[in-house]
């Protein structure tokens, strides 16, 4: 048997091998929980944004630095979090599982899957709050993303890379143009991000439905902060949206298109948490940083540079308002943050004229540089003439005597009303598209009853294709109208 070295030269080299592996946890305990908001006393060092971890493995986001105590918003089963539970730091920000495996999936604002098909193997996590790229990293947005309706396309283009804001009073189709815009991606190669903020369980029941049946979801991630979830899981559910969409942007180098419904309960969910955390409100009774709220998330949106892949996330954010008010507080925040807006009208929806865009409101700041050269060419004097028809049908309602050049204004105005409706859920393709707007704006359909319009749209989109299927194509392909193809498309309108 050894002898054990009890020696001072043993006992010292003993010392020195000596090694432990010791951790510390900086923790603090809850003052107060109430209402999914916990005040914690301790951690000194936690930072603004960081995650924190209370008992049952409860997490919560730190909101308020405070002299004396920090204020975190807890993230799910706030009820579990009691006064004097501990609570320590993660020393990470808010992150989300992300990854291919999210295509066709629901999940809710902390990743967990609400579609009853299995457990989702994400692929990384991205934080839920980035900074947005910068002016070198981003290229201008030229490659149109298109709507599929005729108003939009040719009036308001959207550009990849774009950020356009969807608004209008309550039931205007706000969300129909948006889900239509997806529809219209099957083809394109976009992946799509759709955010339910404070929506009835039932309404995204239907939406996955009417994916489903137009064979878009597998393109598509829909992430659900339904009414009835916490404010908190509301406020973050856009900021998850974008950065899912950053990955395939960044990481997959794909164009994205995300679509936020709507930022109005947005704010209304960080105003509830807001008050809860007795911060100051300010104007409507919102606090001040609503603004930077939504800068930070929309800021997001880019078209990258070759260098970095040259991905795109085109960021559609819907906002409501109150009786076509668009000078409120976040209407005008969202206006002013976004690179054009699409007005949706009651009176025009009302009148039973869909989609129900304002014409005269509508914009678009990045405009004909996201537009093909056909589209161009055909929607010169479309916004010109609905505007005088606007103009002219007002006035015209007192007068019964007019000149012939009004009533030729006023025709050829309400035959573009007629010509630019569309139904929900039927998005055309671009060279169709052209087709019927040329023929329109050229004014080589006068003569047809407005009540026919759309029988005649139907049967001569039908019969060009049939006959000139290869014009067709070269349209799509060309992008333009050169004036040899100019020539045999007005023999056949006029035929």
């Amino acid at each position: 048997m050894a002898m054990k070295d009890f020696s001072i030269e043993g006992i010292q080299q003993k010392i020195e091998r000596f090694d432990i592996d010791t951790t510390s946890d900086e923790a603090g305990y809850v003052i107060e929980s109430a209402d999914g908001i916990a005040r914690v006393h301790g951690l000194p060092h936690v930072e603004n944004g960081e995650m924190v971890e209370f008992p049952n493995n409860i997490f919560g986001l730190v909101f308020n630095l405070e002299k004396d105590e920090v204020i975190c918003a807890i993230l799910e089963r706030h009820t579990a979090v009691r006064e004097g539970s501990w609570v320590k730091r993660t020393r990470r920000v808010m992150d989300i599982g992300v990854g291919d495996a999210l295509l066709g999936r629901v999940i809710d604002p902390i990743g967990n899957p609400l579609d009853e098909k299995g457990v989702i193997h994400f692929a990384a996590h991205y934080p839920v709050e980035r900074m947005s790229p910068g002016v070198i990293d981003r290229q201008p947005v030229r490659v149109p993303l298109q709507t599929g309706y005729k108003i939009v396309d040719s009036l308001v283009p959207i550009g990849r890379g774009q950020r356009e804001l969807i608004i209008g009073d309550r039931q205007t189709g706000k969300t129909t143009l948006a889900i239509d815009t997806i529809i219209n991606q099957k083809n394109t190669g976009v992946l799509s991000v759709y955010v339910a903020i404070g929506q009835k369980q039932a309404t995204v029941v239907k939406l996955v439905a009417e994916l489903s049946r137009h064979n878009v979801l597998a393109n598509t991630v829909i992430v659900n902060a339904p009414a009835s979830s916490p404010a908190i899981t509301q406020y973050l559910a856009p900021y998850v949206g974008c950065a899912i969409a950053e990955y395939f942007m960044c990481e997959k180098k794909r164009d994205t298109l995300v679509i936020y419904d709507d930022l109005s309960k947005h704010a209304a969910a960080y105003r509830n948490i807001s008050l809860l955390m007795r911060r100051p409100p300010g104007r409507e009774a919102f606090p001040g940083d609503v603004f930077y709220l939504h800068s930070r998330l929309l800021e997001r949106a880019a078209k990258l540079s070759n260098e970095l892949g040259g991905g795109s996330m085109t960021a559609l954010p819907i906002v409501e308002t109150q009786e076509n008010d668009i000078s409120a507080y976040i209407p005008t925040n969202v206006i002013s943050i976004t690179d054009g807006q699409i007005f949706l009208e009651a009176d025009i929806f009302n009148g039973g004229i869909r989609p129900a865009v304002n014409a005269g409101i509508s914009v678009s700041r990045v405009g004909g540089s996201a537009q093909k050269k056909a589209m161009r060419q055909v929607s010169g004097t479309l916004r010109i003439d609905l505007a005088q028809f606007r103009e002219k049908e007002a006035f015209s309602m007192f007068s019964s005597d007019l000149d012939e050049e009004t009533k030729m204004q006023l025709a050829k105005g309400r035959l573009m009303v007629e010509l630019l409706k569309q139904n929900k859920a039927c998005p055309m393709e671009f060279a169709d598209q052209v087709l019927i707007l040329y023929a329109g704006t050229h004014g080589l359909i006068m003569e047809i009853p407005l009540e026919r319009i759309a029988e005649f749209e139907k049967g001569f989109l039908a019969a060009f294709e049939k006959r000139y299927a290869s014009m067709r194509s070269e349209i799509a392909e060309k992008g333009a109208l050169d004036t040899a193809l100019e020539a045999k498309l007005r023999a056949f309108i006029k035929k």
